[in-house]
């Protein structure tokens, strides 16, 4: 048996290394991705803002090395879900199963003026881009702004405000700036009241602007402003921008799309398509676009596949819960658990934000590499820079 594996984010490492686990060289699992290597979200913020090197935080695809896992870095060009085959650059994969794992494409194009004047953090490069960036900046007005909805990791532009405070503030320029965040949520966090009001009372403190139920439509490079959906403008010195997000253009080109995202059973994951699963923001399951719940939904997609190649019945159903880390500065971070299908409305209980938690947020940076690369990884740790 071949199984596809479309991805190789939270949703794509997990599921490889739970049915490599299961099957050794029973199973033949192939695993596609275009990139060189992983890099966790938060390691983006840690090389943007110079807390880490950009060579200490992406891990190389071609370090996995797992009984009948076999990575293929190539792009893919087609996806025929009813034939269950993958055609990409390096040539066509057929399988007994798909797993379509890929994520949300970002289009800073999307937003006028972003890519002529502003900075998105959202992607690798462009967040790594922006350590340079953040070298020379002597200060002014900041803007933390996104651009449409939905958009992957809801707590990402808050603590982008809070670390940029921190950033300006150790720099000795905070008192020549003002950060002002736009998002397009009544509170920073839906789900979680209590790590709304964190929030909000962490801004408050910091002198941080809050702009709730306000995106991004436009920046005008001329005139250094940015135009929201309200008509409003805002004059910035540098702008950070979370991008349009959209389903990667060969899922739409695939017909398994519906009103931008696929569809699946939110208990097994499983999509219109027999035996062609989908896990993670290329998902309309319902939960927040967070590689956390990827990773959950990856390891129902295991159950589901070790019961049909073992002749069971998989009792295990997904249940929408993941637990997140915010960062909120001054080396504090709290953590939000949220189930998401209970049915009924969900509601995060917060813990912290401390020290203590900051150590946790790293053993799982670092239990995710040791497990899905089988090496010793030291997450958050800051490198010499």
């Amino acid at each position: 048996m071949r199984i596809l594996v479309l991805g190789a984010g939270f949703g794509g490492l997990e599921l490889s290394t739970r049915l490599s686990e299961e099957f050794g060289e029973e199973v033949d699992v192939v695993l596609i991705d275009q990139g060189e290597g992983f890099v966790f979200g938060f390691s983006k913020l840690d090389v943007m803002f110079g807390r880490a090197l950009p060579s200490s935080v992406v891990h190389p695809y071609h370090a996995l090395a797992k009984p009948g896992l076999r990575f293929v870095q190539t792009t893919i060009t087609a996806i025929d879900p009813a034939n269950k085959c993958v055609e990409t650059e390096s040539g066509v994969f057929e399988g007994d199963i798909v797993v379509v794992a890929l994520g949300a494409d970002l289009d800073p194009a999307a937003t006028p003026g972003l890519v002529e004047v502003g900075h998105e953090f959202y992607t690798v490069p462009g967040a790594f881009e922006l350590r340079e960036v953040l070298s020379r900046f002597e200060g002014g007005n900041v803007i933390v702004g996104v651009t449409s909805t939905p958009f992957k990791c809801p707590p990402a532009p808050s603590e982008t405000a809070l670390l940029m405070h921190d950033f300006l503030t150790e720099r000795g320029i905070r008192h020549a700036s003002r950060i002002s965040l736009v998002m397009p949520l009544g509170v920073p966090i839906p789900p979680s009241p209590a790590a709304s009001e964190a929030l909000l009372v962490a801004f408050a403190a910091r002198d941080i602007d809050w702009c709730p139920e306000r995106i991004v439509r436009s920046l005008d490079p001329d005139r250094k402003v940015v135009v929201l959906n309200d008509g409003s403008e805002m004059a910035f010195d540098l702008f950070l921008g979370v991008p349009v997000h959209k389903a990667p253009a060969v899922v739409v080109e695939s017909g398994m799309t519906v009103d931008g995202w696929i569809p699946v059973n939110p208990l097994t994951l499983e999509t219109a398509f027999a035996d062609v699963y989908a896990v993670g923001d290329v998902t309309s399951v319902g939960t927040p676009k967070a590689g956390v719940f990827a990773e959950g939904q990856a390891s129902v997609v295991a159950e589901q596949i070790i019961s049909r190649v073992r002749g069971g019945t998989a009792d295990r159903t997904y249940d929408g819960h993941g637990t997140c880390y915010l960062e909120f500065g001054d080396d504090l971070v709290a953590r939000v658990d949220v189930t998401f299908l209970s049915g009924e409305a969900p509601i995060g209980a917060l813990e912290g934000p401390s020290r203590v938690i900051a150590t946790d947020k790293g053993e799982f940076g670092t239990s995710r590499i040791r497990r899905w690369f089988d090496r010793t990884w030291t997450s958050g740790a800051p490198e010499p820079v």
